[in-house]
């Protein structure tokens, strides 16, 4: 049931490198839908309280600088770009120290409430439908949303595409660390490993982009019909 205003929401959910947000980015240019970087927010509160000089330890200082951060994420699928207190940060927050810090956000629960608050605005604000993808969209975001889809992957492939990702910069206990410690961390609040009630889990582990891409678009055809129509010939490809 889409109790969101009548539009189109896809809640994706899963763990790092699972693929969500290629996979996200190009179901919404499909469809003609926004696009939601819930990990981009996470990331920019990131720099807020780094750039605050705030030591990640302080929980208090990182709370604080989370709520008073002026945030701003595009949700345009073709022109991502993310500011934090007016200050482009959409290079910045994928550098390996905001991935090696980004823990200390996601891990504290005045933090996921401030951002979860921050997210679901963006999705009630946006009028013809959206994609958002994170750790909590499916159980916490958007629970009403009509598509909601765990994507999941064996580990090392996750690893090994987040090293095509970032290359040189990260080494290989720099990937397991990015992957497997920050899905350890995140899933002290948030489970993501296992699909909840009414949540389809996707494996991808041996799909291209454009299969994933396809068996997402099959999805939203069987569960959201009645957006389709509206949706045009885009829905079909």
């Amino acid at each position: 049931m889409n109790d969101l205003g009548g539009k189109l929401v896809i809640a994706i959910d899963g763990p790092s490198g699972s693929g969500k947000s290629t996979t996200s980015i190009g179901v919404a240019a499909r469809l003609g839908l926004r696009y939601l970087d819930t990990g981009a927010m996470y990331r920019a509160a990131t720099c807020a309280f780094l750039e605050a000089g705030v030591d990640p330890s302080d929980s208090a200082g990182v709370i604080r600088c989370t709520v008073e951060a002026d945030l701003q994420i595009s949700t345009d699928p073709l022109e991502q770009w993310v500011r934090v207190n007016g200050r482009d940060v959409t290079l910045a927050i994928r550098e390996p120290e905001i991935s090696t810090r980004v823990s200390a956000i996601s891990t504290l629960a005045e933090c996921r409430e401030n951002l979860v608050a921050r997210q679901r605005a963006i999705i009630e604000d946006t009028g013809s439908g959206i994609v958002a993808e994170g750790r909590d969209i499916t159980t916490v975001v958007a629970p009403d949303a009509a598509v909601r889809l765990l994507l999941t992957a064996d580990p090392q492939i996750r690893m090994a595409r987040r090293k095509r990702e970032l290359g040189e910069k990260v080494d290989d206990a720099g990937i397991a660390d990015q992957v497997l410690r920050r899905d350890r961390d995140d899933s002290k609040l948030v489970n993501f490993t296992e699909a909840a009630d009414g949540v389809v889990e996707l494996d991808c582990s041996y799909l291209t982009l454009e299969e994933t891409i396809a068996a997402v678009l099959s999805l939203v055809r069987r569960l959201a019909p009645e957006f389709v129509p509206a949706l045009g010939e885009q829905a079909h490809g």
